[in-house]
């Protein structure tokens, strides 16, 4: 990470400013696997520490957190978890993905990460700010930029007066290959200045 923060000193003044004033971000990092991603599908539009409890709620109903059981987990019990009606079929759509072998999650880290999007994006409830940030934490891929995501958005809206996607976009070119790193500057930056804290 040392040389892309140096890196990207060197392209954009803004990258100094968030250390200078917040000091420099951690790497976000998670286990691959099923319960990472079950994890981000909860985590899809609501706050980290809510989908944390509600995971966790599922966890101790579900000891044994395997693709079967949570399979054949009643919707009636996901919604006793705090499970919604939507992220219940996403989270049984990636079950039965891999169940019948459409998706094998452990050969995900051996390759390119356009390829683990084309794999991802199939199932229902997989979209490509989940493929992001799984790629990001779980396969340490260092070249996304997550503009499904609303503190990214709105950190570039205030450091960079850059109001469009496409123009995020475009203008992110310049982090490359590093355009991870820049956004957990990014993170760091939206996270600092309201004083969260945050666990990955």
């Amino acid at each position: 990470m040392e040389e892309a923060i140096a890196y990207l000193y060197k392209k954009d003044t803004i990258f100094k400013q968030i250390s200078q004033q917040y000091g420099i971000p951690v790497q976000p990092k998670r286990a691959q696997g099923f319960e990472t991603l079950v994890l981000l599908i909860l985590e899809q539009q609501v706050s980290i520490d809510s989908a944390k409890a509600t995971f966790n709620k599922l966890k101790n109903a579900i000891p044994d957190f395997s693709t079967e059981n949570l399979f054949v987990f009643s919707d009636e019990d996901f919604r006793a978890c705090g499970v919604s009606r939507q992220k219940t079929k996403y989270i049984k759509a990636l079950s039965e993905a891999i169940l019948s072998k459409e998706l094998d999650l452990e050969s995900l880290a051996f390759k390119d990460s356009e390829v683990v999007r084309e794999e991802l994006i199939k199932i229902k409830g997989i979209g490509n700010w989940t493929i992001d940030i799984y790629l990001m934490f779980c396969l340490n891929s260092l070249d996304i930029i997550p503009l499904g995501d609303i503190a990214v958005v709105n950190t570039m809206k205030e450091l960079l007066d850059i109001h469009t996607k496409e123009e995020m976009e475009i203008y992110a070119q310049k982090w490359k290959p590093y355009r991870s790193v820049a956004t957990y500057f990014l993170w760091h930056y939206y996270l600092e200045k309201r004083g969260r804290k945050i666990t990955y």
